[in-house]
């Protein structure tokens, strides 16, 4: 059964992590309860907003689409696509499974994007991910990688909390990104992370990386 802990504490627990294994371990305590514990309990509605943001801007030919980070499926069932045309990636299995009970996705692989992605399919039409770049997750070091999963002209949405893409180096990594060809001029906006009040996170905001790949 899962560790008792109200949302707060799991926030701050997960942007507390450090390494790929912490995250696995973290994850397998609470993948039961978040759903209810950390997004409804705190309003987390980035991927719901992230989602939005994805339909305004894609298009029929960016399907499928990769859902890195999925979680417990929270960003596909905001986008509502058509049957089939969406994977789940996540490193925690146990948060895939919550995912796989709700049946929104095509296909669900584990994944360690600090690692290689040799084992993840390469005919994306788009990358979507919302959650997974922020404290004591991913820096901006596997948007490189990830290039590799899409198709030429694919679309990425790419959301990151905004401290986080200060201090981890994001502007930087994707300069050199657009400077060697790889990527169109990226487009960033910033979205709520949480609607409500209570907690020290309230106000956070993320940044949604918008590009598509040369």
């Amino acid at each position: 059964m899962a560790e008792t802990r109200d949302g707060k504490q799991l926030l701050e627990g997960a942007y507390n992590l450090s390494t790929p294994d912490d995250n696995i371990a973290y994850y397998k305590d609470f993948a039961a309860v978040y759903d209810t514990d950390f997004v409804t309990a705190l309003g987390y509605v980035f991927p719901k907003l992230l989602a939005e943001h994805y339909l305004r801007f894609s298009e029929e030919s960016d399907l499928p689409v990769a859902d890195i980070g999925c979680g417990t499926g929270l960003v596909a069932e905001a986008l509502q696509l058509p049957a089939k045309s969406i994977d789940g990636i996540d490193i925690s299995s146990d948060m895939l499974e919550v995912s796989a009970a709700k049946n929104i996705y095509r296909s669900l692989y584990q994944a360690d994007l600090t690692a290689s992605v040799s084992h993840l399919p390469c005919d994306y039409g788009s990358v979507i991910s919302a959650g997974t770049f922020t404290h004591g997750h991913l820096g901006p070091e596997p948007l490189k990688r990830i290039l590799n999963l899409v198709r030429p002209n694919g679309l990425y949405c790419i959301g990151v909390n905004a401290v986080h893409f200060a201090q981890g180096g994001f502007g930087e990594t994707l300069r050199d990104m657009k400077d060697q060809g790889q990527i169109t001029s990226p487009i960033i906006s910033e979205l709520e992370m949480y609607q409500g009040e209570g907690h020290a996170h309230s106000q956070d905001k993320a940044l949604v990386i918008q590009y598509r790949k040369t």
